[in-house]
């Protein structure tokens, strides 16, 4: 008798417990939106197994007071919203839909027809979009025939584009390309150029820009974007001789790594493709040619003719998991101030020895490669033993470190500029951010081009 009323006590709690869960277990009903209009005539899609009702509407339609005026649920169903009700959905809402004993949350939000070109590609090489002008340009190899080229292109979720993706087109004139998306439109206006040797080379471990990961994407389509003769290219393409540099003047490399990058072990692990292009790479250097080289890619002048010392502060962040800023980021450039590379910048009235390039709210992944300094650790006891030993210039520093250094042309070989503070990032995951001293990290870049380019 005692086995069979611990029996009945275990069913009871293990029903109960069932009712105060909100699960798929149904007491009386089912507790869906079957349809849900808004404004008399946008439908909201339902995903029953998301929980969620997606309601499309117009490209600048105003979603504060939006009127329910259609609402279906399961049969017995009743919700926390009603026929009539004025939704404000600047932001996703919470709908409960209740039966008997049991009830389901669901989360009612709007999306914008949106109508842009996310993506156009010719042959791997990817254009460079303009959203502001409506306009890409898309640079190919010279003796491309321009008459009959083939464009992959990626749209914004819904959309369509017209010609359409995988068409041949003759590209010897300016093409227009239109993307509709419901009420969206936005008409584009591509031009394909054909490119002869570059006089700048953004240099990548992918086999095309697309691949890159998007901290050196975004590097990457600002150069293309800003420099003329600008070009990418794989340090596979360099190894195997498919890279014309008898006109480059300047090859950047920004290597990024989530976590980053601390040794020679680790960066010859993570850059192999890298070193397999080491014999052209100390050629160019050799014959005059000067290189840019940001975060993780200041290890390589070691491999290409420099003596053989390497960063000795490393570490690094993930993006998606990055350190938001609480105030604007710096470091020092006191004795340095009349370098090239720091002219121009947008200063602090008041820290005029300071480089400032990202601002309060910034999300950033302090992805560093510098060289600590001092007596306690790293083989280097003050700046001038680095010196020596390194054979480069120190152009700005941080808390016992030097955080940008210059190996400065000769008679033997061009110049290299390395800049390996955390301070120094293209990407951020914020969207609300004041945008201000972020813009000197680009004209920092364009005047090491600049100056190594001369």
């Amino acid at each position: 008798m005692k086995k069979f009323l611990y029996i009945i006590t275990a069913i009871a709690v293990s029903f109960t417990a069932c009712k105060q869960q909100n699960t798929d277990f149904r007491l009386d009903g089912d507790c869906n939106i079957v349809a849900l209009t808004l404004d008399e005539q946008y439908s909201g899609t339902i995903d029953l197994k998301a929980k969620t009702v997606v309601v499309g509407i117009p490209e600048t339609y105003n979603e504060q007071q939006m009127i329910v005026s259609r609402l279906d649920l399961s049969v017995g169903a009743t919700a926390d919203i009603k026929v009539g009700d004025r939704l404000n959905l600047l932001a996703p809402c919470n709908v409960r839909v209740t039966n008997g004993n049991v009830f389901q949350d669901f989360t009612v939000s709007v999306k914008h027809d949106e109508a842009r070109i996310l993506s156009f590609v010719i042959n791997d090489h990817a254009g460079i979009i303009n959203e502001s002008l409506h306009t890409i340009t898309v640079q190919v190899p010279q003796g491309s025939d321009l008459a009959h080229l083939t464009p992959v292109i990626t749209v914004t979720d819904g959309a369509t584009v017209t010609p359409a993706s995988g068409l041949v087109q003759d590209f010897t004139r300016p093409v227009n390309y239109t993307v509709t998306c419901h009420s969206a439109s936005a008409t584009y206006t591509v031009t394909v150029k054909e490119m002869g040797a570059p006089h700048a080379l953004y240099i990548g471990l992918a086999a095309t820009q697309q691949q890159l990961n998007i901290e050196e994407q975004t590097a990457c389509t600002w150069l293309l974007s800003t420099v003329e003769q600008a070009a990418y290219a794989s340090f596979s393409d360099l190894a195997a001789g498919n890279i014309n540099l008898s006109q480059c003047k300047v090859i950047w490399w920004h290597l990024h790594k989530d976590g980053g990058i601390d040794g020679k072990g680790q960066f010859e692990n993570n850059a192999a493709d890298a070193l397999l292009a080491q014999d052209a790479l100390t050629a160019y250097y050799k014959a005059g040619g000067s290189f840019l080289l940001t975060r993780y890619a200041t290890y390589l002048p070691a491999y290409i003719g420099e003596k053989d010392c390497v960063p000795n502060n490393c570490w690094g962040q993930n993006e998606d998991n990055a350190e938001t800023v609480s105030e604007p980021w710096s470091f020092g450039i006191s004795g340095h101030t009349e370098h090239p590379v720091w002219q121009d910048l947008l200063m602090k009235g008041d820290e005029p020895e300071r480089v400032f390039t990202c601002d309060k709210g910034y999300r950033i992944t302090n992805s560093t490669a510098q060289y600590h300094i001092g007596t306690d650790w790293g083989g280097y006891a003050d700046d001038n033993e680095w010196r020596t030993k390194t054979g480069a210039i120190d152009i700005a520093h941080g808390d016992k470190a030097i955080v940008a250094w210059e190996y400065p042309r000769t008679a033997e070989h061009g110049a290299i500029i390395c800049i390996g503070s955390g301070c120094y990032d293209w990407y951020t995951i914020a969207e609300s951010v004041t945008d201000y001293y972020h813009a000197n990290v680009a004209k920092i870049t364009q005047n090491a081009i600049n100056y190594l380019s001369e």
